[in-house]
């Protein structure tokens, strides 16, 4: 039977079926080397899911491609980059959600562009949850005890998340809210150094996309306490025993869900978009990058058009913003 929390992933892409890939739009083949701008740090989810489609679409298009890392201000800066280019399809940004749905209820008069308007939608190309989890040298063997713990000692537990307005971040402040534990927010510019930090024992926690995370719970470093998702995560053997927010928080709606896409600047002509799309495609039908992704457990999803994924894309903002307004958090 279909685990719980893949077939909830499943449905959301059941408009975006990995069908067999057509061939590129006709009339449009990159001249020159595609760069693929990735608004956070290295060593994120977000940035190892890049490469590695990155990696597979060059023979694809037929020229290199170039992943090109440029955080800061929750993604934002990067987005910029990715505005500022040329609107010719050679540039394209590959993004988690937060970007594109909570960052103007972050930011608010300080956003610097519309999402909805400025930039073009192509397609998501994966989905999948968070995990709660602390450095394996802390006492904390439940939820309960560090939550417990935070209530009783107010401002010295700490969490390092891969920046400001991020899934984790979000989530994470509504956990918070929910609980009414006293847990400090680290942000970080990328999930690399923040889980540096958490294997040097410098913070105490992470809650945070699942790829990043679990070869150090594999590996003993980190001890997973919880599923961000309302369901336990059944379809990874070693997270199976690990509760979801269902039963540490019944009642409470924490489900956290994530996804990546990857958009371009509006004006870009509908010839790449299509072009890329179809390349997409082709790439996630690959057992081997399906296999790789699913390894990294995250669902590999093309939405069937870009104007699917844009109609998806629209119905999602108010969810994230109501999030954003739930949890509390602001941009520093």
């Amino acid at each position: 039977m279909t685990p719980p929390l893949r077939r909830r992933l499943l449905l959301g892409s059941l408009s975006a079926p990995l069908l067999a890939a057509p061939a590129l739009a006709q009339g449009w083949q990159p001249s020159r080397p595609v760069r693929i701008i990735v608004p956070i740090a290295p060593g994120g989810a977000t940035d190892l899911m890049a490469r590695m489609i990155g990696e597979r679409l060059s023979p694809v298009l037929g020229q290199p491609v170039v992943v090109e890392n440029r955080p800061g201000a929750g993604g934002n800066i990067g987005a910029q980059a990715a505005l500022q280019a040329e609107k010719d399809g050679l540039t394209w940004l590959f993004t988690a959600a937060n970007v594109l749905t909570a960052n103007t209820a972050l930011y608010g008069s300080r956003m610097p562009f519309v999402p909805l308007r400025d930039f073009a939608p192509v397609s998501r190309v994966g989905v999948g949850t968070l995990l709660w989890v602390v450095n394996s040298q802390r006492p904390w063997r439940t939820f309960q005890e560090q939550i417990d713990f935070a209530r009783q000692n107010p401002g010295r537990v700490t969490m390092g998340s891969s920046g400001t307005g991020t899934s984790a971040h979000l989530f994470f402040e509504k956990v918070k809210r929910e609980t009414g534990a006293d847990i400090v927010h680290v942000p970080y510019r990328g999930g690399g150094p923040a889980i540096q930090d958490l294997v040097a024992g410098n913070i105490d926690m992470m809650f945070d996309v699942i790829p990043v995370l679990l070869p150090h719970v594999r590996e003993g470093r980190f001890r997973a306490l919880a599923a961000g998702s309302a369901k336990r995560i059944d379809y990874v053997p070693e997270l199976t025993s690990v509760p979801g927010m269902d039963e540490l928080l019944p009642g409470r709606g924490v489900d956290a869900l994530n996804w990546w896409s990857i958009v371009c600047a509006t004006g870009t002509p509908e010839a790449a978009i299509a072009g890329m799309h179809a390349a997409l495609r082709r790439v996630l039908t690959q057992e081997e990058v399906r296999r790789r992704l699913l390894d990294l457990t995250i669902l590999p999803t093309v939405d069937e058009t870009p104007e699917a994924f844009g109609a998806f894309w629209r119905a999602q903002v108010p969810i994230w913003q109501q999030l954003v307004e739930v949890s509390g958090a602001t941009a520093e």
